[in-house]
């Protein structure tokens, strides 16, 4: 049987971790960068636990006010840090609770970057793996992050957006821009079975793009998030695709 795993970013003060964790397979936990703290990381890992929802985390730019969403210059040891003080202290929580954290998933601006920076994914990615070398990281297909992971070892769960417009080189259309969401449910639901049944994203432009994902991301930050998370759930599974923790790719040859 096909299968294709759900994700949903998760402690971001959206009010529908619990619907949520009820409808996905991996939950990305902000983890006190952009949003998050550490009383809403124990509740999702406790949720996740008594669910068997496969956790990771999803650090960001410490920037709560404009959460995440910008760029920030600055030195990148400073950054790696607030990463680092990120993940030790979902993994700290997830000791306590005794739930592994599985995977990073990148959040926002930093995650943008790191889809178009290989120079720049591969700093980020190899301070992961000098943390946690069987630390996966979901990262956007078809862009550089998928390079990086695999430049530095690390295991990989590739992943695309159910809701958010692709340009024609597969990266995402910028928030900024008209069209960057999709908010037609029909239209999601349409891109997901798409993706799961013929490895296909068709982009803004009417671009037809390859795409080996096999996770999707359902944000819970938008208008209907969780009716549209459910409609997604039950096409997916009316088409016969069973909804999984997708297994991490772990071949790590790469040519950069």
């Amino acid at each position: 049987m096909t299968s294709i795993d759900l994700n949903a970013d998760l402690g971001e003060g959206m009010g529908t971790d619990d619907a949520l964790l009820q409808i996905v397979s991996s939950a990305s936990i902000a983890c006190g960068g952009h949003a998050g703290d550490a009383a809403s990381i124990r509740r999702i890992l406790e949720i996740c636990k008594a669910s068997g929802v496969r956790a990771g985390a999803h650090p960001g730019y410490v920037d709560p006010k404009r959460f995440g969403r910008f760029r920030i210059v600055m030195p990148l040891e400073q950054l790696l840090g607030q990463i680092r003080e990120q993940l030790l202290l979902a993994r700290h929580i997830g000791d306590d609770v005794g739930v592994a954290l599985s995977y990073v998933k990148l959040h926002g601006a930093l995650a943008n970057q790191t889809a178009e920076e290989l120079a720049f994914a591969v700093g980020i990615f190899a301070s992961i793996q000098a943390m946690d070398a069987d630390m996966a990281v979901m990262a956007l297909d078809n862009s550089q992050q998928v390079r990086a992971a695999k430049a530095v070892g690390l295991p990989l769960i590739r992943e695309a957006y159910a809701d958010r417009a692709y340009t024609a080189d597969g990266l995402l259309v910028s928030r900024k821009e008209e069209g960057a969401v999709m908010h037609d449910a029909a239209a999601v639901i349409a891109r997901c079975l798409r993706l799961a049944e013929a490895g296909e994203i068709v982009a803004i432009d009417g671009t037809v793009l390859k795409s080996s994902a096999r996770s999707i991301c359902l944000h819970g930050d938008t208008p209907g998030a969780v009716e549209l998370a459910r409609s997604v759930r039950l096409a997916l599974e009316d088409a016969g695709i069973e909804i999984a923790p997708t297994v991490p790719e772990t071949d790590v040859s790469v040519r950069i």
